[in-house]
C-alpha cells in the first residue's frame, strides 16, 4: 500500500516540531517553569510572555500548534543568534531572567497545554 507523500510530509514535520519543543523543555523549561512555580514574580512574568507569544501566533482566533509553537521558537533562536546572543553557558539565575529565556520558558509553558507535546 502506496501512503500519500502529503501525509508523510505531515507527520514528519509535526514530528519535528514536537522534537524542537521538546529539546527546549529538557534544556529550558523543566528546571525554569520549576522556578516559575516557586517565584510569583517570574510566574507572573512567564504569563505575560505567554499571552504575548498567543497573540502573536493569533492564538485567540486559532488553536495553537505544535508546529506553531516549533516555529515561533526558531525564529526567535535565528533572531538572538542574529542579534549575538547565545545560551547560557551555565544555570540560569531564574530571579533575574533575561527577556530571550523568560520568552523561551512562556513557549514551554504553552506547549505543556498542548495535547500530546
Amino acid at each position: 500500500m502506496r501512503v500519500p507523500f502529503n501525509r508523510v510530509a505531515t507527520r514528519t514535520a509535526v514530528d519535528s516540531a514536537r522534537s524542537t519543543l521538546a529539546a527546549l523543555t529538557v534544556s529550558l523549561g523543566t528546571v525554569g517553569l520549576a522556578a516559575a512555580a516557586a517565584r510569583p514574580g517570574l510566574l507572573a512574568l512567564v504569563d505575560q510572555h505567554a499571552a504575548a507569544v498567543r497573540d502573536s501566533l493569533d492564538g485567540d482566533r486559532q488553536p495553537l500548534t505544535a508546529a506553531a509553537l516549533a516555529g515561533y521558537v526558531e525564529g526567535v533562536r535565528a533572531a538572538a543568534l542574529e542579534h549575538g546572543l547565545a545560551p547560557p553557558d551555565g544555570p540560569v539565575d531564574w530571579s533575574h531572567p533575561e527577556w530571550l529565556l523568560t520568552r523561551l520558558l512562556a513557549v514551554c509553558a504553552l506547549a505543556r497545554s498542548l495535547d500530546g507535546v
